[in-house]
C-alpha cells in the first residue's frame, strides 16, 4: 500500500502546485510559460527525492504504462499505480479548486487557441504534439533509470525534461503528458476542457507505448 500511497500523494502534489501556479500565474506572457515549466519541473524533482525509493515516482499513468511496454512492471501492479494517480490528481484538482475559491480556472489542458504565427491548434496538431513530447518525456525516464549509475542525477534529469516539454507544449495544449494530469482539473473544471480531455488521455497513451517500444527494441542493454 505504501506504493500507492506515494503515488496518490505525489499526483496530487503535481497538480495541485503545478497546475496552481499555471493558474495564479497565467501562461499567457513568456515569463508566465517558463514560470509554469519550472513549476512541472520543480514538483517532479521534489516528488523523485521524497517518494522515488517507495513507488519509483512515475506520478503519471504514462510512465507507468511505458514500464509494463518495456517489461520493466507488471500489469497488474500498473492497474494499481494508474488508479492511485487518477485519484491523486482529481484530489489535488479539488483541494486546488477551494483554495482558490471557485473550480471555473483549474489548469486544465485544451486545443483551439492560436499560435503567435496565428496557426490554430486544432485536435490533431494537440494530438500529434502531446503524443510526441510524451514520447520524449518517457523515453529520457527509461533511458536515465536504466543506469545505476545515474541514480543521484535521475529526478533533476526528469524535472528538467519535464520542463523542456512544458516550454514547447504550452502554447499549444499547456502540455499534458500524463493523463491523470489531465483529467484531474477536466473534470472538476468540466465544460469544454472535459469535452476535450480524451486528446490529452489518448495522446499520452500512444507516445508511452511508442518510448516503451523504443526503448525495449533500440536502448536496452543487449539489444
Amino acid at each position: 500500500m505504501k506504493k500507492y500511497i506515494s503515488e496518490f500523494v505525489g499526483t496530487m502534489m503535481l497538480v495541485l502546485l503545478a497546475c496552481g501556479v499555471a493558474v495564479v500565474v497565467g501562461c499567457s506572457t513568456p515569463a508566465g510559460i517558463i514560470t509554469t515549466a519550472l513549476a512541472f519541473g520543480l514538483v517532479i524533482v521534489a516528488m523523485a527525492y521524497s517518494i522515488g525509493n517507495v513507488s519509483g515516482c512515475h506520478i503519471n499513468p504514462a510512465v507507468s504504462i511505458s514500464m509494463v511496454v518495456a517489461g520493466k512492471m507488471e500489469v497488474k501492479e500498473c492497474v494499481k499505480y494508474v488508479i492511485s494517480q487518477f485519484l491523486g490528481a482529481l484530489a489535488g484538482a479539488a483541494i486546488l479548486g477551494l483554495l482558490l475559491g471557485s473550480f471555473d480556472m483549474l489548469g486544465a489542458n485544451g486545443f483551439g487557441s492560436l499560435l503567435p504565427n496565428g496557426t490554430e491548434v486544432t485536435w490533431y496538431i494537440a494530438l500529434i504534439v502531446e503524443i510526441i513530447l510524451t514520447f520524449v518525456f518517457v523515453t529520457a525516464i527509461l533511458g536515465v533509470t536504466d543506469k545505476k549509475e545515474n541514480g543521484h542525477a535521475t529526478g533533476i534529469v526528469i524535472g528538467l525534461t519535464l520542463t523542456l516539454v512544458h516550454l514547447f507544449g504550452i502554447p499549444f495544449t499547456g502540455t499534458s503528458v500524463n493523463p491523470a494530469r489531465s483529467f484531474g482539473p477536466a473534470l472538476l473544471q468540466g465544460g469544454k476542457a472535459l469535452s476535450q480531455v480524451w486528446v490529452f488521455i489518448v495522446a499520452p497513451i500512444i507516445g508511452s507505448i511508442l518510448a516503451g517500444l523504443f526503448y525495449k527494441f533500440v536502448l536496452k542493454k543487449g539489444k
